[in-house]
């Protein structure tokens, strides 16, 4: 209970919940529509969306500061490949928030001659480069993981006389049931999903980070029309990541760091 009182208490919290609530009605009318729902629910679960993807943007007032801030503290990383990363992650977030703004200033009435359909254009593509910047980085680190985890495997195998890091028993050309052996290739590609599957379970943070980020890049690839997935395909990516970031608020040691 403490710990949802501390949720709710945060604003970034509320907008969670509302991006939650937006993706599920994305979802639910696609499946309203799919299975031939009449078309007056279908505009009441349309208007909800809107209403609440509305609310979102206000709710983000502001967060353009909170990306430049952070972008700020993450040019001091030692590390340059994280430092330029996280820096131009934060740096497009920044300008993401920005037309996000612009945007809602027009939907509200307040700026009625803003070309929303440019702006939401220029937003989504701010939006995918940050998320390219984060799943490059949680590339970076999972190769830096991988290199560690096959060295300590290594010193482990030079240590007990033998074996195959990960289990994995290798078949000698004259082995029953493999007439030729298993090939190398095949061999080495199956220790490497071993090791990724091993690093990932061992580092939660960084998994839950991989997938939210993965399943936010359907988003602005659909919108842009670059990879068109459709609204339920949309929907389903946008409640997934949605809930992977409440998860991450709620348990703060879940978040990928720095």
């Amino acid at each position: 209970m403490d710990a949802w009182v501390r949720f709710s208490a945060q604003s970034q919290a509320r907008e969670r919940l509302c991006r939650a609530a937006q993706y599920a009605c994305s979802l639910l009318g696609h499946a309203l529509q799919k299975h031939g729902a009449s078309p007056e629910l279908q505009k009441q679960i349309r208007q909800l969306e809107g209403h609440l993807s509305l609310g979102r943007k206000l709710l983000r007032l502001g967060n353009s500061a909170d990306a430049l801030e952070s972008a700020k503290r993450a040019v001091h990383l030692s590390d340059v490949v994280l430092r330029f990363c996280i820096t131009v992650s934060h740096l497009n977030r920044a300008l993401y928030f920005a037309c996000d703004n612009v945007l809602w200033a027009g939907k509200s009435g307040l700026a009625p001659r803003v070309d929303q359909e440019k702006w939401a254009q220029r937003s989504f593509r701010y939006y995918l480069f940050s998320l390219i910047m984060n799943l490059s980085r949680d590339a970076y680190e999972i190769r830096l993981l991988m290199e560690q985890e096959s060295s300590a495997c290594s010193r482990r195998l030079k240590g007990s006389g033998g074996g195959v890091p990960g289990g994995i028993e290798t078949a000698g050309p004259g082995s029953p049931g493999t007439p030729g052996g298993l090939p190398q290739l095949a061999l080495k590609l199956q220790l490497q999903v071993l090791l990724l599957a091993r690093v990932l379970r061992g580092h939660p943070p960084l998994l839950l980070d991989v997938v939210r980020n993965a399943c936010d890049l359907f988003i602005p690839l659909d919108k842009l029309g670059l990879w068109r997935c459709g609204p339920g395909i949309v929907g389903l990516c946008g409640l997934v990541s949605s809930i992977l970031s409440i998860l991450t608020l709620i348990c703060p040691w879940l978040r990928l760091k720095p």
